[in-house]
């Protein structure tokens, strides 16, 4: 009788053991989602306050940085896969330089540089992965978009309402270059010309591959997620 009793209890220790090690195996990666946080996402522009444009389209415009919301920032949201949930994970930057040339009412030229190891999120454990095994910043520190493709831009409106402008160019991500043309939004604020959008893109295509992480995968199709502020040399 003892006996039994004795295997009785190692029978029921164990499955207690099954339960508390399923039960972590479920929670988990909802503690993870939970501690990590949403990010830092990079919105578009906003035409509340706008002023009508004070100065002519044409001409030379750097990236530039604003006091305002509508200041440059240029990131990243991509969609976490898990046992028990999908998140979206954010990060931005501001370290963004470039130039758009207008000739004649006509975009003719633009390219847009952004330094991919001060992309950052609310993590800094999320921060490094995402450097060191999603990105590869040490072997390419930065992403690049250009314009391709001429654009009349004589349309956009000069009293501080938004407007829609397709730009075609290419971009390059991790050393992959790839045609991309996308609708943004585009606005003339006194001094400033704003362009934002939110860019799909389909990771593979780019070379970035989901590391191994903790019960998480990144999906496919992710966000580039762009607002830049631009002003006359």
């Amino acid at each position: 009788m003892a006996q039994q009793k004795s295997a009785s209890k190692i029978v029921i220790a164990i499955f207690v053991v099954l339960i508390v090690v399923l039960a972590l195996v479920a929670v988990v990666p909802v503690l993870i989602a939970m501690a990590m946080g949403p990010g830092v996402r990079t919105e578009g522009l906003s035409a509340e306050g706008a002023q009508p444009a004070s100065t002519d389209i044409n001409g030379e415009w750097r990236v530039t940085q604003t006091r305002d919301e509508n200041t440059t920032s240029v990131g990243f949201t991509f969609f976490e896969i898990l046992p028990s949930d999908r998140r979206e994970t954010s990060g931005s930057t501001q370290d963004v330089e470039g130039y758009v040339t207008i000739e004649a009412g006509t975009l003719q030229a633009g390219e847009i540089t952004v330094d991919m190891n001060e992309v950052s999120t609310d993590n800094e454990r999320r921060d490094i992965n995402v450097r060191t095994k999603i990105l590869n910043t040490n072997e390419f520190p930065t992403a690049t978009f250009r314009v391709t493709e001429p654009v009349d831009v004589s349309e956009i409106p000069g009293d501080g309402t938004p407007a829609k402008l397709t730009l075609d160019g290419e971009l390059e991500i991790r050393g992959e270059t790839r045609p991309l043309s996308h609708e943004f939004d585009v606005l003339r604020d006194a001094e400033l010309l704003v362009v934002s959008g939110d860019v799909l893109i389909n990771r593979n295509e780019y070379g970035v591959e989901s590391p191994d992480f903790v019960a998480a995968k990144i999906d496919d199709v992710g966000e580039l997620n762009i607002r830049i502020a631009l002003e006359k040399n």
